[in-house]
């Protein structure tokens, strides 16, 4: 994905807002708006934003998984089992 197309003034947001909502939806790709010639914000439509903060918490979790791993703190599979087993 290449951001450089997506790179809009601030003042093509504020001229065209209905336009730019929806080709966030149709294109779901984040818009860069900028500010005296800086990146100030990403705009993304509300499906995307939400693929990706699902996609953070698995990462999250993946992360948490691997530190109880590092520290020690993991069962052994039969362990578990026989635990399940047992309720």
């Amino acid at each position: 994905m290449r951001y450089s197309t997506q790179v809009k003034p601030i003042s093509y947001l504020k001229a065209n807002a209905a336009e730019v909502l929806l080709q966030l939806t149709e294109q779901r790709e984040p818009m860069i708006i900028t500010q005296n010639g800086e990146a100030k914000a990403v705009i993304q439509d509300v499906a995307s934003f939400e693929e990706t903060q699902e996609t953070l918490a698995l990462l999250k979790i993946l992360a948490l998984g691997s530190q109880d791993i590092e520290a020690g703190h993991t069962r052994s599979l039969a362990g578990v089992a026989k635990r399940l087993r047992s309720k």
